[in-house]
């Protein structure tokens, strides 16, 4: 494990994927600066691969040079660098917050799920503003009527307080979002923390990140350590190496066969089995700021207080007759399961017409078509309390005619239908 970090800390810039229970993807990256040629400007470089051995006798301290030299005894360097030069403490990346930022849409479920659309029935959520209960198939979702919301079955169990805030829990992933920007994910392998004001935690079985919004953080796991200050100082540690930049030029590396001081100044020195030697170094670069944790959307307050259920008269009935056509048996036996399985108490069933003829007749045929349809419903074991309510042509959804006073068969068609509202309570 400890190799394979170095490899990335100190090799070409990696993703570290994290899996999790909700088949998302999380990643960490720990990168260095490029190396080389930057060098020469001051910029950040890779960070070591472990030591050189060191030699097998050391010489005498008396044998060391001294004074500013440039041409010192390359065992005295870390490897890759020059004598003198200080890898750069690595900057780490936020991990991916996907997870919780993209998170927001479970809170308002679909209570439509268990009433399936087919041709010629069309299933929406009702809009309404009044509180109630509705239970839809395992499940029982109570409405408060102000956006507040809470929904149950067998396997999950959600809250909307209507506010902003609210929970989601089933058997592997636990979300809260606070709505205020801050919140909290968790499942089996991780666990996200945002505060809202861009300080956060990350931790999972194998690392921890914590960023505290002003540019400091802490990256650890296993093997390594690293803390950036926020404010160009910070340290990074492994079984064998330890780099220290103070923020204002100044730093050491220390490993098992190399100490390396820089002042500042323009000078190191550095200390190793072949003796002690002072050189011309840059002063080191400031170590980068940590970037803030986003805050998280708050939850969007719930409208719908019931199911819609919209059935096009062409499916039930002929034109101008409320008896039921034979090959509308299957469709109507389809929805009373479905309402028989609910275990909704009430249901209001409305008739609707376009406006070919008169009102009057319009009326009395879309009261009875919405009796028919009860009637139906009953036949079929719904044992709900039903209400059936004609409105003849007075509640259109379209156009019965085109702007120019042209028919409209398209309009006239969705005009003509029976609804069935399962009300929330």
């Amino acid at each position: 494990m400890r190799s394979q970090l170095t490899s990335r800390l100190f090799g070409k810039p990696s993703r570290v994927p994290v899996t999790c229970a909700a088949a998302a993807a999380l990643a960490l990256t720990l990168a260095a600066c490029a190396g080389g040629a930057s060098r020469s400007t001051g910029a950040e470089s890779p960070a070591p691969p472990p030591a050189a051995a060191a030699p097998s006798a050391p010489a005498s301290a008396s044998a060391a040079p001294t004074g500013l030299t440039g041409s010192a005894d390359s065992s005295l360097a870390v490897p890759g660098y020059q004598v003198g030069e200080i890898p750069p403490i690595p900057v780490f990346t936020l991990p991916d917050l996907s997870l919780l930022t993209q998170s927001t849409g479970v809170f308002t479920p679909d209570l439509t799920k268990d009433i399936t659309s087919v041709p010629g029935v069309k299933v929406t959520p009702a809009r309404c503003d009044e509180p109630g209960v509705l239970a839809t198939g395992a499940g029982t979702t109570v409405l408060d009527g102000d956006g507040a919301m809470s929904y149950s079955d067998a396997s999950v169990t959600i809250t909307n307080d209507g506010d902003g805030a609210g929970t989601y829990l089933d058997a592997s992933v636990t979300i809260t979002n606070n709505g205020d920007g801050s919140g909290t994910y968790m499942d089996a392998s991780v666990t996200i923390t945002t505060d809202g004001d861009g300080a956060g935690t990350y931790l999972d079985a194998t690392m921890t990140v914590t960023v505290d919004g002003d540019g400091s953080g802490t990256y650890m796991d296993a093997s390594v350590t690293i803390n950036n200050n926020g404010d160009g100082s910070g340290t990074y540690m492994d079984a064998s190496r330890t780099i220290n930049n103070n923020g204002d030029g100044s730093g050491t590396y220390m490993d098992a066969s190399v100490t390396i001081t820089n002042d500042g100044n323009g000078t190191a020195t550095v200390t190793g089995f072949s003796g002690t030697v002072t050189v011309a170094a840059e002063p080191l670069p400031p170590v980068g700021k940590v970037g803030s944790f986003p805050s998280i959307d708050a939850i969007q307050p719930v409208e719908s207080c019931g199911t819609l259920i919209t059935l096009e008269d062409g499916v039930l009935f002929d034109f101008g007759s409320y008896e039921i056509r034979d090959d509308a048996a299957q469709t109507l036996g389809n929805l009373a399961e479905v309402l028989i399985e609910s275990n909704s108490p009430t249901l209001k069933v409305y008739g609707h017409t376009d406006s070919i003829s008169d009102e009057a007749f319009n009326q009395t045929l879309s009261e009875n078509r919405a009796q028919a349809v009860v009637n139906a419903l009953i036949s079929e074991g719904v044992t709900a309390s039903t209400e059936a309510t004609g409105y003849g042509e007075t509640r259109p959804v379209a156009p019965n005619e085109n702007e120019d006073g042209s028919d409209n068969p398209a309009g006239r068609q969705l005009n003509r239908r029976v609804e069935v509202f399962i009300p929330a309570f």
